[in-house]
Protein backbone atom coordinates (compact mmCIF):
# COMPACT_ATOMS: atom_id res chain seq x y z
CA UNK A 1 0.00 0.00 0.00
CA UNK A 2 3.07 2.30 0.81
CA UNK A 3 3.48 2.66 -2.69
CA UNK A 4 0.12 3.16 -3.84
CA UNK A 5 0.21 6.05 -1.62
CA UNK A 6 3.55 7.60 -2.45
CA UNK A 7 1.77 7.87 -5.93
CA UNK A 8 -1.35 9.68 -5.05
CA UNK A 9 -0.31 13.41 -5.37
CA UNK A 10 -2.44 13.95 -2.39
CA UNK A 11 0.67 12.41 -0.12
CA UNK A 12 3.45 14.50 -2.12
CA UNK A 13 6.50 15.79 0.29
CA UNK A 14 4.59 13.41 3.08
CA UNK A 15 7.35 11.46 5.10
CA UNK A 16 7.12 8.35 4.24
CA UNK A 17 7.91 6.54 7.39
CA UNK A 18 4.72 8.23 8.99
CA UNK A 19 3.01 6.80 5.82
CA UNK A 20 3.90 3.87 7.14
CA UNK A 21 3.47 3.96 10.86
CA UNK A 22 -0.15 4.79 10.14
CA UNK A 23 -0.75 1.68 7.69
CA UNK A 24 0.26 -0.31 9.91
CA UNK A 25 -1.57 0.86 12.88
CA UNK A 26 -4.62 0.37 10.58
CA UNK A 27 -4.92 4.27 11.01
CA UNK A 28 -4.77 4.31 7.24
CA UNK A 29 -6.75 1.41 5.00
CA UNK A 30 -8.29 0.49 2.01
CA UNK A 31 -12.21 -0.79 1.16
CA UNK A 32 -13.78 -1.42 -1.71
CA UNK A 33 -17.40 -0.64 -2.61
CA UNK A 34 -19.88 -2.29 -4.72
CA UNK A 35 -21.58 -0.33 -7.15
CA UNK A 36 -24.41 1.47 -5.99
CA UNK A 37 -23.38 0.50 -2.56
CA UNK A 38 -24.21 3.43 0.60
CA UNK A 39 -20.81 4.48 2.03
CA UNK A 40 -21.76 6.99 4.26
CA UNK A 41 -25.20 7.33 5.33
CA UNK A 42 -27.16 10.44 6.09
CA UNK A 43 -26.72 11.83 9.67
CA UNK A 44 -23.94 9.10 10.90
CA UNK A 45 -20.80 10.33 12.59
CA UNK A 46 -17.53 10.88 10.44
CA UNK A 47 -14.89 9.16 11.19
CA UNK A 48 -12.61 9.01 8.66
CA UNK A 49 -11.28 11.02 5.41
CA UNK A 50 -11.30 9.27 2.54
CA UNK A 51 -9.40 9.87 -0.44
CA UNK A 52 -11.15 8.20 -4.16
CA UNK A 53 -8.78 5.72 -5.08
CA UNK A 54 -10.84 4.65 -8.16
CA UNK A 55 -14.56 4.74 -9.19
CA UNK A 56 -16.85 7.10 -8.58
CA UNK A 57 -19.42 8.28 -5.64
CA UNK A 58 -22.16 10.97 -5.25
CA UNK A 59 -23.79 12.69 -2.70
CA UNK A 60 -27.60 13.25 -2.98
CA UNK A 61 -30.15 14.29 -0.65
CA UNK A 62 -33.83 12.90 -0.57
CA UNK A 63 -36.46 14.96 -0.96
CA UNK A 64 -39.74 14.51 1.04
CA UNK A 65 -41.66 13.41 -2.16
CA UNK A 66 -38.92 10.56 -2.65
CA UNK A 67 -36.94 12.62 -5.34
CA UNK A 68 -33.41 12.79 -5.35
CA UNK A 69 -30.80 15.75 -5.47
CA UNK A 70 -27.42 15.36 -6.37
CA UNK A 71 -25.00 17.75 -3.93
CA UNK A 72 -21.42 16.13 -4.98
CA UNK A 73 -19.68 14.01 -7.35
CA UNK A 74 -16.62 12.45 -6.45
CA UNK A 75 -14.57 10.70 -8.88
CA UNK A 76 -10.63 10.11 -8.91
CA UNK A 77 -8.27 11.84 -6.20
CA UNK A 78 -11.42 13.65 -4.60
CA UNK A 79 -11.83 13.78 -0.85
CA UNK A 80 -14.83 12.95 1.12
CA UNK A 81 -15.32 13.85 5.02
CA UNK A 82 -12.20 16.50 5.19
CA UNK A 83 -14.94 19.43 6.09
CA UNK A 84 -16.57 17.26 8.51
CA UNK A 85 -13.81 15.21 10.60
CA UNK A 86 -12.93 17.88 13.23
CA UNK A 87 -16.30 20.09 13.71
CA UNK A 88 -18.50 19.92 16.31
CA UNK A 89 -21.46 18.70 14.10
CA UNK A 90 -19.76 16.11 12.30
CA UNK A 91 -22.40 13.98 10.83
CA UNK A 92 -22.89 13.63 7.19
CA UNK A 93 -26.03 15.81 6.03
CA UNK A 94 -26.50 13.63 3.34
CA UNK A 95 -26.41 9.76 1.98
CA UNK A 96 -22.71 9.16 -0.38
CA UNK A 97 -23.31 6.34 -2.44
CA UNK A 98 -20.75 4.67 -5.36
CA UNK A 99 -22.47 4.87 -8.69
CA UNK A 100 -19.52 2.72 -10.12
CA UNK A 101 -17.47 0.14 -8.25
CA UNK A 102 -15.04 1.78 -6.52
CA UNK A 103 -12.22 1.91 -3.98
CA UNK A 104 -11.49 4.28 -0.81
CA UNK A 105 -8.61 5.01 1.11
CA UNK A 106 -9.79 5.64 5.06
CA UNK A 107 -7.71 7.92 7.37
CA UNK A 108 -8.49 8.23 10.84
CA UNK A 109 -8.94 11.36 12.80
CA UNK A 110 -5.53 10.29 14.52
CA UNK A 111 -4.13 9.24 11.54
CA UNK A 112 -5.12 13.30 9.71
CA UNK A 113 -3.83 14.64 13.10
CA UNK A 114 -0.23 13.18 12.83
CA UNK A 115 -0.32 14.09 8.65
CA UNK A 116 -0.89 17.15 9.93
CA UNK A 117 2.59 18.22 11.28
CA UNK A 118 3.61 16.92 7.75
CA UNK A 119 3.85 20.73 5.68
CA UNK A 120 2.92 19.06 2.14
CA UNK A 121 0.08 17.21 3.77
CA UNK A 122 -1.28 20.40 5.14
CA UNK A 123 -1.06 22.06 1.93
CA UNK A 124 -3.06 19.42 0.03
CA UNK A 125 -5.54 19.24 3.40
CA UNK A 126 -6.50 23.03 3.37
CA UNK A 127 -6.89 22.87 -0.71
CA UNK A 128 -9.56 19.85 -0.55
CA UNK A 129 -11.22 22.03 2.36
CA UNK A 130 -11.01 25.17 -0.12
CA UNK A 131 -12.42 23.44 -3.19
CA UNK A 132 -15.28 21.54 -0.97
CA UNK A 133 -16.15 25.51 -0.21
CA UNK A 134 -16.26 26.45 -3.34
CA UNK A 135 -18.56 23.72 -4.82
CA UNK A 136 -21.04 23.86 -1.86
CA UNK A 137 -21.57 27.87 -2.77
CA UNK A 138 -21.56 26.85 -6.46
CA UNK A 139 -24.50 24.83 -5.64
CA UNK A 140 -26.14 27.00 -3.43
CA UNK A 141 -25.51 29.61 -6.38
CA UNK A 142 -27.49 27.14 -8.69
CA UNK A 143 -30.17 27.03 -6.36
CA UNK A 144 -30.92 30.30 -5.15
CA UNK A 145 -29.73 32.26 -7.85
CA UNK A 146 -30.16 31.36 -11.57
CA UNK A 147 -33.28 29.57 -13.74
CA UNK A 148 -32.75 25.86 -14.80
CA UNK A 149 -32.25 27.29 -18.45
CA UNK A 150 -28.87 29.34 -17.26
CA UNK A 151 -27.73 26.12 -15.09
CA UNK A 152 -27.90 24.06 -18.28
CA UNK A 153 -26.44 26.50 -20.51
CA UNK A 154 -23.56 26.62 -18.23
CA UNK A 155 -22.95 22.92 -17.70
CA UNK A 156 -22.94 22.47 -21.32
CA UNK A 157 -20.46 25.26 -22.16
CA UNK A 158 -18.35 23.53 -18.96
CA UNK A 159 -18.75 20.24 -20.82
CA UNK A 160 -18.17 22.00 -24.04
CA UNK A 161 -14.81 23.40 -22.70
CA UNK A 162 -13.98 20.24 -21.09
CA UNK A 163 -14.71 17.62 -24.25
CA UNK A 164 -13.49 20.70 -26.53
CA UNK A 165 -16.14 20.72 -29.11
CA UNK A 166 -19.72 22.06 -29.55
CA UNK A 167 -21.18 18.41 -29.57
CA UNK A 168 -20.79 16.83 -26.42
CA UNK A 169 -21.59 13.60 -25.48
CA UNK A 170 -23.58 13.75 -21.40
CA UNK A 171 -21.56 11.99 -19.12
CA UNK A 172 -24.73 10.82 -17.24
CA UNK A 173 -28.24 10.02 -17.81
CA UNK A 174 -30.70 12.21 -17.90
CA UNK A 175 -32.09 11.31 -14.37
CA UNK A 176 -29.41 11.76 -13.31
CA UNK A 177 -28.95 14.79 -14.90
CA UNK A 178 -31.91 16.28 -13.16
CA UNK A 179 -30.72 15.05 -9.48
CA UNK A 180 -27.77 17.39 -10.26
CA UNK A 181 -29.84 20.56 -11.15
CA UNK A 182 -31.82 19.25 -8.31
CA UNK A 183 -35.62 19.55 -10.54
CA UNK A 184 -37.98 16.33 -11.68
CA UNK A 185 -37.15 14.91 -14.85
CA UNK A 186 -40.15 16.46 -16.82
CA UNK A 187 -39.12 20.00 -15.32
CA UNK A 188 -35.61 19.10 -17.67
CA UNK A 189 -37.27 17.14 -20.40
CA UNK A 190 -39.44 20.59 -21.09
CA UNK A 191 -36.72 23.10 -20.78
CA UNK A 192 -34.34 21.12 -23.16
CA UNK A 193 -37.33 20.90 -25.84
CA UNK A 194 -37.68 24.37 -25.28
CA UNK A 195 -34.19 25.16 -26.02
CA UNK A 196 -34.25 22.57 -29.05
CA UNK A 197 -37.28 24.31 -30.23
CA UNK A 198 -35.65 27.88 -29.97
CA UNK A 199 -32.44 26.00 -31.99
CA UNK A 200 -30.42 26.69 -29.42
CA UNK A 201 -29.40 23.04 -29.36
CA UNK A 202 -29.90 19.91 -31.27
CA UNK A 203 -30.22 16.64 -29.24
CA UNK A 204 -29.59 12.79 -30.23
CA UNK A 205 -29.94 10.81 -27.18
CA UNK A 206 -26.86 11.82 -24.84
CA UNK A 207 -25.24 13.74 -27.82
CA UNK A 208 -25.73 17.12 -27.52
CA UNK A 209 -24.90 19.72 -29.92
CA UNK A 210 -24.55 23.96 -28.76
CA UNK A 211 -25.76 26.41 -30.70
CA UNK A 212 -26.22 29.45 -28.96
Amino acid sequence: MIDELKGMPFFYGTDPKVLEYLIQEKQIYTRSYNKNATVHEQNKECCTMDVVSSGKLVAYSLASNGSESIVFEFDVGAIIGANLLFGDQNLYPMNIYSTSDCVLLHISKYGIEELLKEYGFVMKFVQSLSANSQGMNQKIAMYTQKSLRENIKNYLLALSAQQNSSSIFLPTTKKQLADYFGVQRPSLFRELKRMKGEDLIEIANKKITIKF
